[in-house]
């Protein structure tokens, strides 16, 4: 099995205990889905809608539900394509090393009743765009892959 790529940098004497997550690439008229962060006193960032896999779930259904919290849509998770792990630090200034897990995703339709993190905003960005404003690497360089593979 091929290595999976590590990115970002820890910050020297903290820990950043593993937390798996899933994350999805959905087209749409040449555009892809990005979610828009907004916290107050913080800069504003941009991902790919996804996140924390949590006990019981598998990828695709963490995916599937992320799409629906955060950006009140239903998808269906399709390929897996990519591994890519990430040091991060989240709004509420915990570290984690994220294991992504990237998958493709279908539109089955709007869903603003699954709607619940209100700071989370969709927004459509063409993926070389995505590229330049996805906060994490992991994020970008997976948009990449997805590219070079369509």
């Amino acid at each position: 099995m091929a290595q999976v790529p590590q990115f970002g940098a820890p910050e020297p004497g903290r820990a950043y205990p593993d937390r798996p997550a899933a994350f999805g690439i959905l087209e749409r008229g040449g555009l892809i889905a990005l979610v828009e962060v907004t916290t107050p006193g913080k800069p504003l960032w941009r991902d790919l809608p996804g996140g924390g896999i949590d006990p019981g779930e598998t990828p695709q259904q963490a995916m599937v539900r992320e799409f629906g919290e955060e950006a009140g849509l239903q998808v269906a998770a399709g390929e897996v394509f990519l591994h890519a792990d990430q040091f991060f630090i989240n709004g509420d200034g915990d570290p984690f090393n994220v294991r992504g897990v990237f998958m493709t995703a279908s539109l089955v339709g709007e869903a603003p009743g699954l709607k619940i993190e209100d700071d989370h905003q969709l927004i459509w960005r063409t993926p070389l765009d995505a590229i330049t404003q996805a906060r994490r690497e992991a994020h970008a360089w997976a948009i990449g892959v997805w590219l070079r593979r369509r």
